[in-house]
């Protein structure tokens, strides 16, 4: 692989956070339906997917359960790929292979191309999702979820900073032994009535592992974009994706979906 293609993100950093948090938890399957909302479980029977960005499998999981007939799930650092490996060892039709977001090597081949949480990481991401649209089938759809600026002030404002000028500077196990601090007091704060939008409600639910593996998952990368609706907008419309809708997701985020032309 060219090393100059994954410069600037952090596959190594999302490494170490799936080799720490491998399992599969049904509280996952709740965010990937909210993830990408265009999708009902019914949808996915007998299509083939492309997973871009995998982490440990959790996201081909649930497709691959729902009936599709094929998989793909696509990432760069080792012990991501060896975490997925593990997760969808129950299902022999989905593959899991070392590739880049910018090298998937893939022309017309899959119905549906989704990617949870990655585009808005990567320092070229127009670049990523010109592949994504690239490996789609002619008519088929390319879908993604990235962070949203609405709402997410308070990040842009402290944590952004902090990630950028201390965390991502720090050796990854060091930020995840900080993580610690940050998520005893989200805890605190969400039982004490944090829950003014969706997501925090969501979150409330969530076990104390579980929160603590999202806050790192925060304070971890090297580059980290929150995206306005029209930034997400032009970002599907610049790839020459039709028929592009978008939905706010937990209210802090948005979820996009677009058609190659046939």
């Amino acid at each position: 692989m060219n090393e100059t293609v994954v410069t600037g993100g952090s596959p190594e950093r999302f490494g170490y956070e799936w080799a720490e948090y491998d399992e599969l938890s049904a509280a996952y399957e709740e965010q990937f339906l909210r993830w990408l909302p265009f999708y009902k479980q019914e949808d996915w029977r007998g299509k083939s997917y492309l997973d871009v960005g995998c982490g440990m499998g959790r996201n081909s999981y649930w497709p691959a359960s729902y009936g599709a007939k094929a998989g793909l799930a696509i990432d760069v650092d080792d012990r991501s790929l060896s975490a997925a490996k593990s997760t969808l060892a129950s299902f022999p039709r989905v593959r899991v292979d070392k590739r880049s977001a910018y090298e998937i090597g893939e022309t017309d081949s899959f119905d549906i191309v989704f990617s949870i949480g990655v585009i808005h990481h990567l320092e070229w991401p127009q670049r990523a999702l010109g592949e994504m649209v690239k490996a789609v089938k002619p008519g088929g759809e390319v879908a993604i979820w990235v962070y949203g600026r609405e709402n997410n002030g308070w990040l842009l404002w402290c944590l952004n900073p902090t990630r950028k000028i201390l965390f991502s500077r720090m050796p990854i196990s060091w930020v995840h032994f900080l993580s610690i601090l940050p998520t005893a007091v989200l805890w605190l704060a969400l039982r004490c009535g944090l829950s003014r939008i969706a997501y925090f409600r969501l979150i409330k639910t969530f076990s104390f592992r579980h929160l603590r593996s999202i806050v790192f998952d925060q304070m971890l990368p090297r580059i980290a974009n929150y995206w306005t609706k029209l930034e997400v907008q032009s970002l599907m419309d610049e790839a020459g994706l039709k028929n592009v809708e978008l939905q706010w997701v937990n209210e802090m985020s948005w979820a996009a979906r677009g058609c190659k032309s046939p």
